[in-house]
C-alpha cells in the first residue's frame, strides 16, 4: 500500500520542532536537544502518514486535543528503546551477591525495573534472581505501553540473546520450532517472577509499589533535566529499603552527592540507613 503522501510543505520547521520538544517535556520528562530534530521529524512523520493528515501542525494539535489514545502513540513514538539482554553486566554481579546474602530469609527480594523497554533488562534481572535462588519478584515499568507489550510478551529473535551462555538460554527460555524457528519464548518458571504495569517517572504520584531492595534505572535520567532527576532520586530513596541497591547507567552520575546515597560500585548506590 502507498503511504499517504505529506504535504510539499510539511516539514518539522523550528516552531512545530519547539512544539513537539514542549509537550513531550510536558508528557514524559524527556528533554529533547535541538539535535534531535531529525529523529523527531523522522519518528513522527510515520504517526503523520499513518493517520492521513497533511502535515506536523495538524498533527500536534490532534494529540494537544485529548483525542484518545494521540498522546499514549506520540510517547511511545518519542521513546528511545534501545536495551539488551544483560547489558553492562556488572550491576547484575552485584544484585546476585546481594540476594544470595539475603537468601535463606523468607521475605521475598524485590526489584524494580523502573524503565523496561522491551523487556530484556527485566527479563536478566529475573533470570539472575532465579539462579541466585530464594524468594524473589521483579515489577517492570515502562511509560512506552508498545514497549511494554513487547516486554510482557517475551518472546524473542534467537540472536537478541546470542552473547548468553547456551545453559543459561536452555535454562530460562523455550526454543521455538517450524514457524517459530528462530525465536526463543521466556519459560513459565521465569514469567511467574515478573509484574508489568505502565508508570510514567514524571507523574505527579506513583500507584502504592511499595518498597524494594533493588531499583534499575539505566540510561532514562538523561533524557531528564537536573530539577526532574533531583525530584526522581528523591521519590526513589522513599521507594528503597534501607541499604537497597539504585544502579543507574554508565554515563549517569545522578545519585553522586545525594545525602541518602553512596556509592557501592560502579554506577552503582546504596540508601543510607
Amino acid at each position: 500500500m502507498t503511504p499517504f503522501p505529506l504535504a510539499h510543505d510539511a516539514q518539522l520547521d523550528d516552531a512545530g520542532f519547539e512544539l513537539a520538544a514542549r509537550m513531550i517535556r510536558e508528557y514524559a520528562g524527556i528533554k529533547l536537544s535541538p539535535h534531535k530534530r531529525v529523529m523527531v521529524h523522522n519518528r513522527l512523520s510515520r504517526e503523520v502518514r499513518v493517520r492521513k493528515l497533511r502535515g506536523f501542525a495538524e498533527y500536534l494539535a490532534l494529540v494537544q486535543s485529548d483525542a484518545p489514545g494521540e498522546r499514549e502513540a506520540f510517547i511511545n513514538a518519542l521513546t528511545t528503546n534501545l536495551t539488551s539482554f544483560f547489558r553492562e553486566p556488572h550491576h547484575f554481579a552485584l544484585l546476585r551477591q546481594r540476594m544470595q546474602a539475603r537468601a535463606a530469609t523468607s521475605t521475598p527480594f524485590r526489584v524494580w525495573c523502573s524503565a523496561c523497554s522491551t523487556g530484556e533488562e527485566a527479563w536478566s534481572l529475573a533470570i539472575t534472581l532465579r539462579e541466585a535462588g530464594g524468594a524473589a519478584q521483579v515489577l517492570a515499568t515502562d511509560i512506552d505501553t508498545e514497549a511494554l507489550a513487547a516486554a510482557q510478551a517475551g518472546v524473542y529473535r534467537m540472536e537478541r540473546a546470542a552473547a548468553m551462555p547456551p545453559q543459561q538460554l536452555r535454562d530460562h527460555f523455550l526454543r521455538g520450532t517450524g514457524d517459530n524457528a528462530g525465536w526463543i519464548s521466556v519459560r513459565p518458571e521465569l514469567r511467574s517472577l515478573v509484574t508489568f504495569r505502565a508508570l510514567n517517572l514524571q507523574a505527579p504520584s506513583w500507584p502504592d509499589l511499595g518498597t524494594f531492595d533493588a531499583i534499575f534505572c539505566r540510561n532514562v535520567v538523561i533524557y531528564f533535566d537536573r530539577a526532574t532527576q533531583a525530584r526522581l532520586i528523591d521519590r526513589f530513596a522513599q521507594r528503597l529499603r534501607p541499604g537497597g541497591l539504585l544502579a543507574v547507567g554508565h554515563a549517569e552520575c545522578f545519585p553522586a552527592g545525594h545525602q541518602r546515597f553512596r556509592s557501592c560500585g560502579r554506577t552503582a548506590y546504596e540508601l543510607v540507613p
